[in-house]
């Protein structure tokens, strides 16, 4: 959609004679366009090991199962930008392009969730540990998550059938419903997001019992600080600004195109935090099998200051949900 824009621009350019800007323009273009198709590839492959670690190699607790389905919303948001490029370069299967264009935002969508829930989890396992680890039902991750696909994929449907996204049918009052149902439902999870970080905050600095710093707090703690820097902007102006405003706006394909630039870090940022966590033991890097540093990172107990770890002690016991 983007590029067909940039090279119409191209063209009004070379008509008025400026040869150079034109060339220099396509070079930032390409230069940019390659940048993000690394770093999707990247992406690709790092939640791809996770969702394949988790679903088959590792036994699953609370966190894990959002963990899983998070790398599965990555991995599907990056897949369709990957293979949305060709189509709009080529300008053709417009029909496919739509349809990946509406997997996008359900890809988006169900990655918000996921960091929403288990930022507020991870509240509710601080705040009440008692119920937590004693009245929590035992499948409540795996229901919840499944909730949230199902909500997603139902609220991005609606939005793209009643816009016209993929038919031809076109309701302007219904797409203007849908489209402030879906502004309000990223700034609910957004809210949740902010208040769960916001009492755990609070929790570690001003709790009478001090709260050991896991690496699974480390994991959950740095996935919500990248997406809400590099996630979190793409969302509010796909879904909010120009769901608002109108999306085909000339003046802010750039932004655009930045924020869907730092989209793509944010999916591609969360496996290299879970294996990043699992390397640093005693303040030192020990690169060994992803499966182990993976493991490490869902690890929800302190790590001993110092001395080595018996055969018990360096397997980490998950719960299974």
């Amino acid at each position: 959609m983007d590029t067909g824009t940039i090279v119409w621009n191209f063209d009004s350019i070379a008509e008025n004679g400026s040869y150079t800007e034109m060339v220099s323009c396509s070079i930032r273009f390409n230069t940019f366009f390659f940048l993000k198709v690394i770093i999707a590839m990247v992406g690709l492959a790092g939640n791809a090991t996770v969702v394949w670690l988790l679903a088959f190699h590792l036994h699953k607790n609370a966190f894990s199962v959002y963990v899983l389905n998070l790398a599965g919303a990555d991995f599907l948001y990056l897949c369709t930008k990957i293979l949305s490029y060709p189509l709009c370069v080529l300008q053709l299967y417009f029909s496919f392009f739509e349809f990946f264009f509406t997997v996008s935002i359900f890809a988006y969508l169900v990655g918000l969730c996921m960091i929403a829930a288990i930022s507020a989890e991870r509240c509710l396992s601080v705040m009440w540990p008692i119920w937590y680890h004693c009245q929590r039902p035992r499948h409540m991750s795996a229901i919840v998550c499944a909730l949230l696909w199902a909500f997603s994929l139902l609220l991005s449907l609606l939005r793209m059938i009643g816009c016209g996204y993929l038919f031809d049918y076109f309701e302007h009052h219904f797409c203007t419903t849908l489209t402030f149902i879906t502004a309000a439902f990223i700034i609910g999870l957004f809210v949740v997001l902010s208040v769960s970080c916001l009492a755990l905050l609070v929790k570690i600095v001003c709790g009478s019992h001090r709260i050991p710093v896991t690496r699974l707090f480390a994991t959950i703690a740095l996935t919500v600080v990248v997406f809400i820097f590099f996630g979190m902007p793409f969302g509010i102006f796909q879904n909010i600004w120009e769901g608002i405003i109108g999306y085909y706006v000339t003046s802010s394909i750039n932004v655009y195109r930045i924020l869907e630039f730092l989209s793509f870090i944010n999916s591609c940022a969360n496996p290299i935090i879970y294996f990043l966590v699992g390397c640093i033991r005693h303040h030192r890097l020990q690169c060994q099998s992803l499966k182990l540093l993976l493991q490490r990172a869902m690890q929800d107990t302190p790590e001993e200051g110092s001395g080595e770890r018996g055969p018990s002690q360096r397997s980490v016991e998950l719960e299974t949900v």
